[in-house]
């Protein structure tokens, strides 16, 4: 790698629902400026306490079975001891334990290698908060 470190900062509007938002088209068209044709990492950091990022397949109703799998892990309900916000918030709090809020993807020739079902997703079980930022950094 020749060590070109590039950064681009997202916004993402996730409304007042759980939600798992597809980045994969925002990645690609990072990349296409940041990678221009080479290889290496594709970093994609979600800076907040609760929220996270999986790769995962979408549309086929994964994202619905991985907010239910949430539920069931993470009821939102009053056990939590982190208080504020809406019932149940505190689970948000411990979303990023299980669902990181980072991941490092390869990138070849320009592109990043997903598998054919695989999709770069935000996780936000947050209702409290309706904008995300995201960072993409690539190094290559």
């Amino acid at each position: 790698m020749s060590g070109t470190f590039t950064t681009r900062v997202l916004t993402v509007s996730t409304g007042s629902e759980e939600r798992v938002v597809d980045l994969t088209g925002d990645c690609e068209a990072f990349l296409r400026d940041a990678a221009a044709g080479r290889d290496g990492l594709l970093n994609v950091f979600v800076p907040h306490a609760t929220a996270g990022i999986a790769v995962i397949e979408t549309g086929a109703g994964s994202d619905d079975d991985l907010l239910a799998a949430l539920h069931t892990l993470l009821p939102a309900d009053d056990r939590w001891q982190h208080r504020h916000g809406s019932p149940g918030h505190g689970r948000d709090h411990v979303l990023p334990a299980i669902v990181p809020p980072h991941a490092t993807l390869p990138v070849v020739g320009g592109r990043l290698e997903l598998g054919t079902w695989q999709s770069v997703c935000l996780v936000d079980t947050n209702k409290d908060n309706p904008e995300r930022t995201v960072r993409l950094s690539f190094l290559g």
